[in-house]
């Protein structure tokens, strides 16, 4: 039967982003809980079967340009055994419910899930959709808490719910990591952000992404800016590589290769004269994407340092993730190429790497700064 998805996705601009961050207005608590990390509220029999399985590989499944797969969210079953753990779900930052409608009336023996559920989806016409086949999946952007989103998908049957996943898990990634980029936006630079630096960068080049508070300069040349954080155990890198008056049709990952790979052999070196470079023996990824309202290509991979001994090329044995951004900008007609990678041995990736998404996402150009008529 043909399934269709009748509740919009609501998207989660609403939410807030940029400098102020707060929602107008609005003066409930933040959620809480640690960026990737998912609520899902769900009958214990669902998450142990099918149903489960398929979120586990739908919504925390592996990201494999990870020096060690990890997962894309930390999924955690929660059961609503009692009122206290209710309110500890709509404390939560990221929340997905996921249970069944039943098309007779609930019995008071049901799960609380199933009844919780079915109350929320109480309206004749939609119960009777969802038991035609039609899932429903309804997104409510700060239901209980500021900075929140919680989902709700539900279906008349497990196979319902396993379809809906394998056809809107994207979807459902893309706004959870969306709102997740927002929240870690103003943890990173509500506070000590360096404008100072940011404004060197825009009268330099003509464009600026945000400088956390102990980030440098750590190279500007020729159209080419590298910014560094350096810490004891682990560093962060974002560069932006632009070219002037150029052509649009180069764009493509092809060309982010072998561009990404000429920029860091050229300009960020190691010890006893290793270079860094893409390390094409591990999982590679490629994907079109919007990125602040131009089409992008956004590559994710592993770099490593690499030397040479004798006329042969070698790995030093270090390295660690990165993702690169590249888009044409019509204003200026430049290609860009911004490129963010991370050092961390012994430590989890996934969100290092998050911050530097968050730092590409806040790129703007000169123009974008000026006021209408300037």
């Amino acid at each position: 039967m043909l399934r269709i998805l009748f509740f919009a996705l609501v998207t989660v601009s609403a939410i807030g982003c940029g400098d102020g961050g707060l929602l107008g207005g609005d003066f409930r608590p933040d959620a809480i809980g640690e960026e990737g990390q998912m609520t899902v509220v769900i009958d214990s029999a669902l998450w142990n079967g099918n149903v489960g399985e398929a979120l586990r590989i739908h919504i925390g499944g592996g990201i494999e340009t990870l020096p060690s797969v990890e997962p894309e969210f930390d999924l955690t079953a929660i059961g609503l055994t009692s009122n206290a753990i209710f309110d500890m779900v709509k404390e939560r930052k990221n929340v997905l419910f996921v249970g069944l409608i039943s098309s007779d009336s609930v019995s008071s023996s049901a799960s609380l899930e199933h009844q919780y559920l079915n109350a929320i989806f109480s309206d004749d016409s939609v119960r009777q959709m969802i038991n035609e086949g039609s899932p429903a999946l309804v997104a409510r952007p700060n239901q209980w808490r500021r900075s929140q989103l919680v989902y709700y998908l539900v279906g008349a049957s497990s196979d319902d719910l396993i379809a809906s996943l394998e056809d809107y898990s994207d979807e459902l990634r893309y706004h959870y990591n969306t709102i997740s980029r927002q929240r870690l936006h103003r943890e990173m630079f509500d506070l000590g952000r360096q404008h100072d630096l940011e404004e060197t960068i825009m009268n330099r080049h003509g464009f600026a992404v945000h400088g956390q508070h102990d980030y440098f300069i750590a190279l500007d040349t020729t159209q080419f800016v590298w910014l560094r954080r350096t810490l004891t155990e682990t560093w962060r890198s974002v560069f932006v590589y632009y070219e002037d008056q150029a052509d649009p049709s180069k764009l493509n990952p092809e060309w982010m290769v072998a561009t990404r790979d000429s920029l860091t052999q050229m300009y960020i070196g190691g010890t006893a004269g290793g270079w860094i470079e893409i390390d094409r023996r591990r999982p590679m990824t490629a994907q079109e994407i919007n990125f602040k309202e131009r089409y992008a290509i956004e590559f994710r991979g592993l770099w490593h340092m690499v030397g040479r001994e004798n006329g042969r090329k070698f790995p030093f044995g270090m390295g660690g993730p990165f993702l690169t951004y590249a888009f044409y900008d019509e204003s200026s007609q430049r290609l860009y190429l911004i490129d963010g990678m991370v050092f961390a041995p012994n430590f989890s990736k996934r969100e290092f790497l998050r911050q530097m998404e968050v730092i590409a996402h806040t790129f703007r150009t000169l123009e974008e700064t000026q006021p209408e008529g300037i």
